[in-house]
């Protein structure tokens, strides 16, 4: 009794708080399940009813209908107007998606800001209701009573709506069986925008019921969110019960597991929905719906067994035919020596590469060309930006891999891309400051973080990829903050003393040297990769996102050839987590955080998933357009950076590199990123797309069928 009593007042707040959760949280979930619409921008709807609310609010019960009125009526305004956004895209998976919802909320986030300002806004709510009642011997404030009321209600009237309602059969149709849904008469387009304006609705009448909760100011529409997403994946998108019990629990944590557990609290949300992810990917088939189908053409193994075969036969003087015999011109048999009359070309000279090799590696030399001459061009806070740019590319790059290659779209590379940087800041402290040396222990300590965490993501596909990685970048942002003795806390590192370049020299202080420096570590790491992808090792990757029913078939261990690629991913961001300390010389969360992961897979996304060439560029666009654009305007740098967002996924769907016509990947052509179907909830869920990103797939090659394994 006595527990309880100490502990009364944080486990109501704490069912206050899920409630709150769950009325958001339910919005989302009826965007995801039933519209299909992966909506990273629902923390946006929320703050737009709470900024509204707080607005209009004046102490009075007039001031405070007035507020929801209008709170409710612009965030389904905004949810209507998702709806006209998202509907091109509905044939090209969750990942475009979330690119454009996101730059949504960072145009969505700026503007609030600029109309109502970045100070957090008081809420004043009705005389009767700011005050406290007794309840069981503590005082506890009328208010919050009020709202657990208020959303139980909402919660009830929802359920009943979608339960026995002839709108919420169309709702429930259009989810199932939309063709069913349009044979009897009813749009499943229209059903479409107003699932997501009720979804719109709900949060904006959260927001503003909410604000005295949750008030209106930075950083809010981000937590709403994050909050929001761990409820609906605990609760699943099936039941809206589920999801009520779980925003109840996600709020205990969040206020009681404070007071009771302090240092547990910042971890369980994001680990148990990582846990709950991990587990529902366990039961489900792990051949890839979203890999490539059996009727998607021919046997990639087979084919590439036919290259590789040929490849090995083919002469100077003839081709090799599609059974692999030599042939020369007409398809006659060529001679076993070279034609009288007529003189062999030496060896040597048949192996160097041909005008077709030459031209697909032009756009990296050139690009290389441009970034040697970069210090003769610029000023010196133009050049720090190259050098983070190029930091931010590498971590671009390891996304590609993953993305591009692998079939695993993340949301958590910067998880290893800070092991990398906090290791670097850490061994300059205690005086490693010779760069290889730092760049090889933060890639070693990068890799074996990604080896840890590897098993829980490769057996998912799809949406779960992006959520299982999201909370594993979620939990290591949790351990930055809470580590300080490590990573500084919210205060960051910094005064660590300058790398070497190499052995006996000084350390590196001129922002030219520091570029110099760090182009260098980006070209011998790209080569690298680039080395790989094109290797066999690449071919194996690439038929394992194309064709994985048929690799498995052919007794290839996919699973464990996905590891790999998530090490060596791991590996390559955190050599990009230590350039940027390097360059920088300070380290804190924010180079970290969730939104740098959007920005590497924006990065990914414009230059065509399947680019490296592309992944760096779109890094630098990124950084100049965050860094260098907004310093003519400041203040708007999210505006700017949404807008990157809107239009790279409206104007470049296969990326710069589509525009040179797509096809395979290696190092310059690009293709669509893959499908990332499913659902965070439940793999599968009604309403989502079983299809990829629109454009042609670069043709899986995957390596012969090992010996002894019977073909397909």
């Amino acid at each position: 009794m006595e527990l309880l009593d100490a502990h009364l007042v944080p486990a109501v707040d704490g069912v206050a708080f899920g409630l709150l959760l769950f009325v958001v949280a339910a919005g989302l979930s009826l965007a995801f399940g039933t519209a299909g619409v992966l909506n990273l921008s629902h923390g946006t709807l929320y703050a737009i009813g709470a900024y509204t609310g707080a607005e209009l609010s004046d102490g009075t019960w007039g001031g405070l209908a007035l507020g929801l009125a209008a709170g409710t009526a612009a965030a389904c305004v905004a949810g209507a107007g998702l709806s006209a956004a998202t509907a091109p895209l509905a044939r090209r998976g969750h990942l475009a998606q979330a690119l454009l919802t996101f730059g949504l909320a960072l145009i969505g986030g700026d503007l609030l800001i600029q109309f109502f300002g970045a100070d957090e806004l008081p809420v004043r709510v009705p005389e009767v209701l700011d005050s406290s009642v007794t309840l069981l011997g503590h005082r506890y404030p009328a208010y919050r009573l009020c709202f657990i009321v208020m959303a139980v209600l909402l919660a009830a009237f929802g359920t009943w709506v979608l339960t026995r309602t002839r709108m919420g059969a169309a709702v429930r149709a259009a989810a199932d069986d939309p063709q069913m849904l349009a044979a009897t008469g009813h749009s499943p387009r229209a059903v479409h925008t107003g699932v997501l304006a009720a979804a719109g609705a709900l949060a904006g009448a959260a927001g503003v019921l909410g604000a005295p909760i949750i008030g209106p100011g930075p950083g809010t529409s981000e937590n709403v969110l994050m909050l929001s997403l761990v409820v609906v994946v605990l609760g699943g998108l099936r039941s809206l019960w589920a999801t009520f019990a779980a925003a109840v629990a996600v709020g205990e944590v969040q206020t009681l597991g404070v007071s009771v557990a302090p240092e547990l609290a910042p971890y369980l949300l994001f680990a148990a929905m990582a846990a709950v992810l991990v587990l529902r990917s366990r039961f489900a088939e792990p051949a890839g719906a979203g890999h490539g189908s059996e009727a998607s053409g021919p046997d990639p193994v087979a084919r590439l067994r036919g290259r590789l075969a040929g490849s090995l036969r083919r002469r100077p003087g003839g081709t090799a035919d599609t059974a692999g015999t030599p042939s020369g011109a007409g398809g006659a048999p060529a001679s076993a020596g070279p034609l009288p009359g007529r003189n062999r070309a030496p060896a040597w000279l048949a192996r160097l590469p041909g005008r077709a090799a030459w031209w697909r590696a032009a756009p990296l030399l050139v690009l290389l060309g441009v970034l040697i001459a970069l210090p003769a061009l610029l000023d010196a806070y133009s050049i720090s930006l190259a050098g983070s740019a190029l930091a931010l590319g590498l971590l671009a790059v390891s996304v590609t891999v993953l993305t591009g290659y692998a079939g695993l779209p993340t949301l958590g590379q910067t998880a290893p891309f800070a092991v990398g940087a906090y290791a670097t800041a850490n061994l300059a402290d205690a005086g490693w400051t010779v760069g290889p040396v730092q760049i090889v222990l933060s890639a070693l300590a990068a890799a074996v973080f990604a080896a840890v965490v590897g098993p829980a993501v490769i057996r998912a596909r799809g949406t779960t990829v992006l959520m299982i990685t999201l909370a594993i970048g979620e939990l290591t942002g949790a351990v930055v903050n809470q580590l300080k003795s490590v990573t500084g806390g919210a205060d960051g590192l910094v005064g660590f003393p300058a790398t070497q370049a190499l052995w006996g020299g000084e350390g590196m202080l001129e922002e030219s040297e520091l570029y110099t420096y760090a182009l260098a570590v980006a070209v011998a790491a790209v080569a690298l990769t680039l080395l790989v992808l094109r290797s066999p090792a690449g071919k194996l990757l690439t038929g394992t996102r194309g064709a994985e029913a048929r690799m498995r078939a052919s007794g290839h261990p996919v699973g464990r050839y996905l590891l790999v690629a998530h090490i060596c991913a791991g590996a390559l961001a955190g050599v990009g987590g230590s350039l940027m300390v390097t360059v920088q010389q300070y380290l804190s969360p924010a180079d970290v955080g969730f939104e740098i992961a959007a920005f590497a897979l924006l990065a990914v996304v414009i230059g065509g998933t399947t680019s490296v060439i592309g992944a760096l560029l779109g890094a630098g666009l990124i950084v100049a357009t965050r860094d260098w654009v907004a310093g003519s305007w400041p203040g708007h740098g999210p505006l700017l950076l949404g807008v990157l967002f809107v239009a790279t996924v409206y104007v470049l769907p296969r990326g710069l590199a589509g525009l040179r016509g797509g096809g395979s990947g290696g190092g310059g052509q690009g293709g669509p990123p893959p499908d990332t179907t499913g659902s965070p909830g439940a793999p599968g869920a009604p309403g989502t797309s079983d299809t990829s990103e629109s454009g042609d797939q670069p043709p899986p090659a995957p390596a012969p069928t090992p010996a002894g394994k019977a073909s397909p």
